[in-house]
């Protein structure tokens, strides 16, 4: 994969900003946008994969079936505790 030139005219308090942020990663600005918008590409075709998923399969809280009461407890309350508790 090769790379392009990008250039932006950018204000110049957003740069001071971008460089305050970089430096206290010890990044330069260049390598800090750059990993900023790799990162919000990643979260994008990530929620669009879930999306994609969700559609196929149907919304996380119904199964094929729709949705279920939960089961009963087979064992007595105590001190035992489900590997589940806590859970959701």
């Amino acid at each position: 994969m090769g790379s392009t030139v990008l250039s932006l005219r950018i204000d110049g308090e957003l740069l001071d900003r971008l460089r305050s942020h970089a430096a206290k990663r010890g990044m330069s600005v260049q390598d800090y946008v750059v990993r900023t918008l790799i990162r919000e590409d990643f979260d994008e075709r990530f929620k669009t994969a879930v999306d994609e998923t969700e559609r196929f399969y149907g919304p996380e809280s119904a199964g094929p079936a729709g949705p279920t009461e939960p089961a009963e407890p087979t064992e007595p309350a105590g001190d035992h505790v489900r590997p589940s508790a806590g859970i959701a």
